[in-house]
């Protein structure tokens, strides 16, 4: 059956890995943790450039991590990052998490960390998701939530970006608002609801460094990544509006009291 198409909005631009490279298990994935064994079979969908992959890796030395991604640019990036590790329990390959290229009950362990916003059908993505993994194992999912992100001073032009960036996002396809769905879309996928545990969680940027880099990746992604020309390209934003966004978070990273928080909705379901 044809799947519902997406967009990823943000695309590889440098202002994008600038975070993506910043994500780490400890700081991305910590509900999962405690759940690893070191024997695991571990598939990581949607690793971009492979950081929070190559932590898996390190954390299951008697097992093996593969790193999916429909994109293949990044890949590179990703072998890198675990060659530069000596990580020799890791192997990165193209695919889509709609139809996924693994015979049933694989993998010990299936994770995704901001895929479901993205793709076109995420209740598909977590029915694949659950297909190959084995009876007992863990579906780990984790998302932001655009429309909780919340931030202080109100800096005019920050409400802007906010809802510019759920228009643009849910006319690419997907689904800004995922974090607070998982638990759903779970359930709709045919896990059980007392198999699904839902809890939340954030990321918090308050400190001048914090502030400066998280103030002026967006900044940068507002200009000139792959969202910025689909903003301007479907007629969401013009390129003035964008550069006045832009400039709105860097105002915000500047101001001494600023305080920005992302809101993570996170499930890990029993298959």
């Amino acid at each position: 059956m044809p799947q519902k198409s997406a967009v990823y909005t943000h695309g590889h631009h440098e202002s994008v890995l600038r975070s993506h490279t910043w994500r780490t298990a400890a700081n991305s994935a910590g509900y999962l943790l405690s759940s690893l064994q070191p024997q695991m079979q571990v598939l990581d969908v949607g690793c971009g450039p492979g950081t929070i992959t190559a932590d898996l890796a390190a954390l299951v030395p008697q097992g093996r991590v593969t790193g999916l991604e429909r994109a293949p640019e990044v890949l590179a990036q990703a072998r890198e990052t675990a060659a530069g590790r000596g990580l020799t329990n890791v192997r990165f390959e193209v695919g889509d998490v709609h139809a996924l290229d693994y015979p049933d009950d694989t993998f010990c362990v299936v994770h995704a960390h901001q895929v479901l916003q993205h793709v076109g059908d995420p209740v598909q993505a977590l029915r694949e998701m659950r297909r190959v993994t084995k009876p007992g194992g863990i579906v780990a999912v984790r998302d932001a939530d655009y429309s909780a992100m919340t931030w202080y001073p109100e800096v005019a032009g920050m409400a802007d970006w906010q809802r510019l960036y759920l228009r643009v996002a849910r006319a690419n396809g997907g689904e800004p608002d995922a974090g607070r769905r998982l638990h759903a879309w779970a359930r709709q996928a045919g896990f059980a609801p007392e198999a699904v545990t839902a809890t939340a969680d954030t990321w918090c940027y308050r400190t001048p460094d914090e502030r400066s880099w998280w103030s002026g990746l967006w900044a940068d992604r507002t200009v000139d990544s792959t969202y910025a020309r689909i903003a301007m390209e479907s007629g969401h934003a013009t390129e003035e509006e964008l550069r006045r966004i832009a400039a709105a978070w860097r105002a915000w990273g500047a101001e001494e009291d600023g305080w920005f928080a992302v809101l993570h909705g996170e499930i890990l379901c029993r298959a």
